[in-house]
């Protein structure tokens, strides 16, 4: 009987200290989709984990496309983007949730053209950047380079740097078949700083250990800079979403509003990315 006894009390005290566990930590906020966005994403999440204690949040990649899937199918809280949602998601959103969910922009990035640090190219106009991915422009030669193979390097089409990138650098033409496609944006960099003939492009943030090459326009030549960005004279700007099924509330309210304050903007700063303010 004592036996028994010692076992009831061992097990109630077993539920109440995962009980207290649970109320503690709360349920998890998830974060999911944009690689462009993983790193600040995760920053942001570290940072506010630190500052409210029992708060987790769980940041995860994949790509804009696999994060809007998840949105909508309700496995992940917040979805991040590095573009807009297209008609066909947010109808699916609409039919499934009865409303078009929330946008909000919480950074801005240029999409930047990589070269390798060796590569003589400085500047290239937008066509010949659409020539590059169509196959129609293969040598290096034919752009102030060397006499070689320009080597191609993109994401993948669940990516929406992918998907912004042909809408808006190449109108809507078709990739080469010769792109080969990589996963995640630090993979293009780390091909690009391997390969002295490759080219890439992603965010901003992630232009380490290999040349950004400026993009030519009518009213000059512009890198991508708070500046360029902001004024819309780079032509590669866009905005990074986060996307809600419905109006913020609750953590994911605050939280929202922290990443839109001034600290949480700063944040973006030292990311390598641009405010939104």
């Amino acid at each position: 009987m004592k036996f028994k006894n010692i076992r009831f009390w061992a097990s109630l005290a077993l539920v109440v200290i995962l009980t207290c566990s649970f109320v503690m930590a709360g349920k998890a906020i998830t974060i999911k989709g944009s690689d462009t966005l993983l790193m600040l994403g995760q920053r942001w999440a570290e940072l506010y984990m630190q500052k409210n204690p029992g708060v987790v949040i769980q940041v995860t990649g994949g790509g804009s496309g696999v994060g809007i899937a998840a949105l909508i199918n309700g496995s992940t809280d917040i979805c991040q983007a590095s573009r807009s949602m297209k008609d066909s998601e947010k109808k699916k959103l609409r039919e499934r949730y009865f409303n078009m969910g929330t946008e909000i922009p919480v950074a801005k990035d240029g999409v930047t053209i990589y070269v390798n640090e060796k590569n003589p190219v400085d500047e290239l106009t937008l066509d010949q950047i659409r020539d590059i991915y169509t196959g129609k422009t293969t040598n290096w030669s034919q752009l102030g380079g060397s006499d070689a193979k320009i080597i191609v390097y993109g994401r993948e089409n669940s990516s929406g740097t992918y998907v912004f990138f042909r809408e808006s650098a190449m109108k809507n033409a078709d990739y080469t078949s010769s792109m080969q496609s990589l996963p995640g944006t630090a993979a293009v960099v780390n091909a690009v700083a391997k390969d002295k003939f490759g080219i890439g492009y992603g965010g901003a943030a992630y232009a380490k250990g290999v040349k950004e090459v400026a993009i030519k326009t009518a009213k000059g030549s512009f890198r991508p800079t708070a500046e360029t960005v902001k004024s819309g004279q780079y032509p590669l700007a866009r905005d990074l979403y986060w996307y809600l099924r419905g109006k913020p509330s609750g953590e994911i309210k605050k939280m929202v509003a922290w990443v839109l304050s001034p600290e949480g903007q700063e944040v973006v700063k030292k990311v390598g990315y641009f405010t939104v303010k």
